[in-house]
């Protein structure tokens, strides 16, 4: 009966020791993440207010509030990138956001807008762009409905940067 018991605490014992070092990992991964999130730039585009020089630092990630029009494309707003199941990518697996950072394919089949830099984190290491997926997975969710994207011709509901090719004209302001 002791000898039972003392398997029985041994097993436990390394369960928890298991666990300790999966938790430690996943810090590890999550500290990875957070400094690849933050050289990469990705506040810039998925923060409110970020563009206006005021970055909302409570709903970071959180979805921009300024789109970038392509001619011939649209306009697209910086997506909500926090685990938010309604407004964000909490429904997305930790593989699914790696897919989507590899590939620019979206769970849903559609891919990223283009001004989305997947082809630059295309060229990370595996290791890497699992740590950016369990950082965002970690961050706290926040509830916000970016607008958009927006086919051209489209009415745009919030502020714009234009973006031309060389030797196009600038918009002209109305009188």
């Amino acid at each position: 009966m002791f000898r039972l018991s003392a398997r029985f605490a041994l097993l436990a014992a390394s369960a928890l020791g298991l666990q300790s070092s999966m938790a430690a990992a996943d810090d590890t991964q999550t500290s990875r993440g957070e400094y690849l999130v933050t050289i990469g730039g990705c506040n810039d585009c998925h923060t409110p207010g970020y563009f206006f020089g005021k970055p909302d630092t409570t709903r970071f990630l959180g979805g921009s509030d300024v789109g970038f029009e392509i001619p011939g494309q649209g306009v697209f707003v910086g997506r909500n990138i926090t685990p938010d199941k309604e407004t964000g990518i909490g429904s997305w697996t930790r593989e699914q956001i790696v897919t989507a950072l590899q590939t620019g394919q979206r769970p849903d089949g559609r891919v990223l807008a283009p001004i989305m830099p997947w082809h630059a984190f295309a060229q990370l290491t595996e290791e890497d762009v699992t740590s950016i997926a369990i950082f965002l997975q970690s961050l706290k969710p926040v509830s916000n409905q970016v607008p958009g994207p927006f086919k051209p011709g489209e009415k745009v509901s919030t502020f714009m940067f234009r973006i031309l090719p060389p030797g196009e004209t600038s918009a002209t302001v109305p009188n």
